[in-house]
């Protein structure tokens, strides 16, 4: 067809023809004259092309006629098409640039941009190597370049590059760097050197923040690229936003994780401590950054380590600096982190909870036996030839003292020794004083302390790791061993003041379960001060008269030890029900409204900002990614995955983060399907919620149309991660709350308190079509 091709400043040439499928011969049927041009071409010199392409040719195919038509002397191999965003045009995307217009510019292949930024690494000044390094950061992410950068070995440059540069030059190369690694290939062969380097980056407290940010986002990677995650559901593999050509082997780069990471930073003792400072920054990102790479060691940290690395994090007091960001002003942009800590903190309970003490073999259980024996100041007994007494005296019913343990474990060990450690004095006079006194009516201190923890993990569900169903900050809970010494100290002194002998031992423990309840509730905005008035000023008479009251509306049957080990294993029934039933509904898939995060945390140049309002979701049936699609109205989309040409890799979602966007600024203020809370365009909706990939930037940003959509996939897409996540809405905590107590109570309808027997289990029915939850959905397997 004959058109206009205009360049820059107005010059003109006669004629410019229609790109048609070569199959043709050129002789397309849409060359007529007076057909619309589909698209604008720009040439490296500044020439602009009014063309028409075919949707059914192939990118070489478009460029070589375009070499063609403008008498270009270089070969087509030398070029290549790219948007005014500047993101290369491939074969996968080709059909959407058509259809939308979109302006394209002629520029360097990436063989040519490649070697070019190969070379510069190689030997240029600081600013042409910085230069370089900006374009590599962003050209990175391209399979095609990053291939060809590869294949010249440019990786080593980098890491010469990472290993002698400082400041802002090292800052781009190890973001290049991070955006390597969103790759599942290309940086297997990353030494331990390099490793140790990025640690020593890390450890320095003058390192910039901008050098912080992409070394903490790399290490993280490190963590999670261990051999284990190569395989299941593929985790840790890179994201892809679009379908492409099947990737490499995934194999090739899961060689690392925590052990490998973990021996290099033993080497730098100071790695952890910084990072553990770095929770406390001004800066938000450094803070998130840092709070995720804590997550991400918690999350893998493997057996043969784990006793050491948690020692050290404790050490470090991790937790405190934790509780202080939940008070923070930056807290918007931390939440979905500090609930994931809470969640890896449940799980760290947990194993301490389940973990034997073994003075015999564990030389750190004897120090600490010792330790609570020596500050008691009293002395063994010899009961008979054989036979001494010796932690009997301390109020436990036998002298095999792991045996006494084996319901709280080492958990309830460290729990006894802070509370020794806290006052020496108090605990050597308690004990003396209760052995001054005759036998049945000294208060087992010991056999006290265990039952203390164990209704501590009750109340707070520790009842299996990955089971955190928590919607809101638990301050308290991370300050597990202080709450435990205050309610000690209630237990000791309504022993006193009821003057209470050895059969009033059950009594008293349901009269502390009692006021847990009380001096806990509303612990996320409850200050500490009137936790500790509750345990340490309320009076016996009120708090057995409250009690008593308590008693009328609850059968006391709900707290003996065979409904309290039911009650835990129904919930974990339960949580597996629901968490069945979030996952159905994203395979289902939803239309969402499109959002602008607004959090400071979301690096810019990894933001992928839509051009149309609305977004449809949903799961593929392998559970591995999320197929979608942007459309400027709603339509019906049909089940499969045709209609959804794009996708998100659910392995590359590090997190959820909620109330992070604002609406879409485009959509039209009158449309009646906003969803709630999305009225204004400066201020983040509460239903909205971001997936920040491994390198911290946003994969997707969205707002739902209502709270129980919200509740769905907020909630699912945090089930489907390796490590449980954490749940974000109380709809869902309070599901599996409900099903749990209608669980127990269909277990209980014709059972006695004292003849309970364990359920044979949960039986899910088939999950509902829609997001809507039903009860009608579940059946217990109750007794006849």
């Amino acid at each position: 067809m004959s058109s206009d091709i205009s360049a820059e400043g107005g010059s003109r040439r006669p004629t410019t023809p229609t790109l048609a499928n070569p199959q043709t011969n050129g002789k397309s049927s849409h060359t007529k004259a007076g057909l619309v041009p589909t698209n604008n071409v720009t040439t490296k010199e500044g020439l602009t092309v009014r063309t028409r392409i075919e949707p059914s040719l192939s990118v070489d195919d478009v460029i070589r006629q375009l070499c063609i038509s403008l008498k270009l002397k270089d070969p087509p191999a030398v070029y290549a098409l790219r948007d005014e965003n500047d993101e290369l045009v491939t074969n996968d995307n080709l059909r959407k640039k058509i259809k939308g217009k979109v302006n394209l510019k002629l520029v360097n292949a990436p063989a040519i941009e490649a070697a070019e930024i190969v070379e510069k690494l190689g030997g240029a000044s600081d600013a042409k190597l910085g230069l370089a390094l900006t374009s590599l950061r962003k050209l990175i992410r391209e399979e095609q370049f990053a291939n060809e950068f590869l294949q010249r070995d440019g990786l080593r440059e980098l890491i010469e590059v990472i290993n002698t540069a400082h400041g802002n030059i090292l800052a781009y190369a190890l973001t290049a760097m991070q955006n390597l690694m969103e790759l599942d290939y290309g940086w297997a062969n990353l030494g331990s050197s390099f490793i140790f380097k990025v640690v020593q980056i890390l450890s320095s407290e003058q390192s910039p923040i901008n050098v912080c940010r992409p070394a903490t986002a790399i290490l993280k990677k490190l963590v999670e690229a261990d051999p284990s995650s190569a395989s299941g559901q593929n985790a840790g593999q890179a994201a892809s936003t679009s379908k492409g050509p099947p990737s490499p082997s995934p194999g090739s780069v899961y060689r690392y994780g925590f052990d490998v990471v973990f021996e290099q930073m033993r080497k730098e003792r100071r790695l952890l401590e910084t990072v553990v400072n770095r929770l406390g920054s001004a800066d938000t990102t450094m803070a998130l950054y840092s709070m995720m790479l804590i997550n991400s060691l918690l999350a893998h940290a493997s057996d043969p380590r784990w006793d050491e690395f948690i020692a050290e994090l404790e050490r470090l007091n991790v937790r405190k600096a934790v509780i202080r960001l939940m008070s923070s002003h930056t807290i918007e942009d931390l939440t979905s982190c500090i609930l994931d800590f809470q969640a890896n903190m449940v799980r760290v309970t947990f194993r301490k909870k389940t973990t034997l003490v073994e003075p015999d073999f564990e030389p750190l259980h004897n120090q600490a036996l010792q330790f609570i024996w020596e500050k008691s100041k009293i002395q063994e007994e010899r009961e008979d030839a054989v036979t001494y007494i010796k932690w009997r005296k301390l109020g436990f019913e036998t002298e095999d003292i792991g045996h006494e343990f084996r319901e709280v474990g080492v958990l309830g060990l460290d729990c006894l020794k802070y509370f020794v450690e806290k006052d020496p004095d108090y605990w050597a006079k308690v004990v003396q004083e209760q052995l001054s006194r005759s036998a049945e009516r000294r208060c087992p201190i010991g056999k006290a302390s265990n039952e203390v923890t164990d209704l501590l993990a009750e109340h707070w569900a520790i009842y299996a790791p990955g089971y955190s169903t928590s919607t809101t900050f638990q301050p308290f809970f991370l300050n597990f061993p202080k709450v435990h010494s205050l309610a000690l100290h209630f237990f000791l002194r309504m022993w006193n003041e009821s003057g209470a002998s050895t059969d009033d031992f059950p009594r008293l423990v349901a009269l502390t379960r009692s006021q847990v309840k009380v001096a806990l509730k509303r612990e996320n905005i409850r200050p500490w001060h009137e936790v500790e008035q509750e345990f340490l000023e309320s009076e016996y008479r009120a708090v057995r008269d409250r009690q008593m009251q308590e008693l009328e509306m609850e059968d006391d049957i709900m707290s003996k030890i065979p409904i309290r080990n039911l009650r835990a294993k129904l919930y974990k029934e339960s949580y597996e029900f629901v968490r069945q039933q979030r996952i159905h509904c994203l395979l289902e898939g939803a239309w969402f409204m499109n959002g602008i995060p607004l959090a400071t945390t979301v690096p810019r140049d990894t933001m992928r900002r839509p051009t149309r309002p609305w977004r449809f979701l949903r799961l593929d049936a392998g559970l591995k990614y999320l197929h979608y699609v942007d459309s400027a109205v709603k339509f019906p989309v049909r089940k499969g995955l045709e209609d959804l040409p794009e996708r998100i890799e659910i392995a590359m979602i590090s997190e959820v983060a909620t109330g992070t966007c604002a609406p879409f600024p485009h959509i039209q203020r009158d449309q009646t399907d906003i969803p709630l809370g999305a009225s204004s365009p400066m201020l983040a909706s509460p239903l909205s919620f971001s997936l920040l990939s491994t390198t911290g930037g946003s994969l997707a940003d969205q707002i739902a149309p209502d709270q129980a959509r919200w509740a769905d996939w907020t909630d699912g897409l945090n089930m489907l991660r390796r490590d449980g996540g954490h749940v974000a809405s109380q709809e869902t905590e309070l599901f599996v709350q409900a099903l749990t107590e209608i669980g127990l109570k269909i277990k209980l309808l014709d059972l006695s308190g004292e003849r309970v027997d364990i359920p044979s289990g949960l039986v899910a029915g088939p999950p509902p079509g829609n997001s809507d939850f039903f009860f009608s959905d579940l059946a217990y397997d109750a007794p006849a």
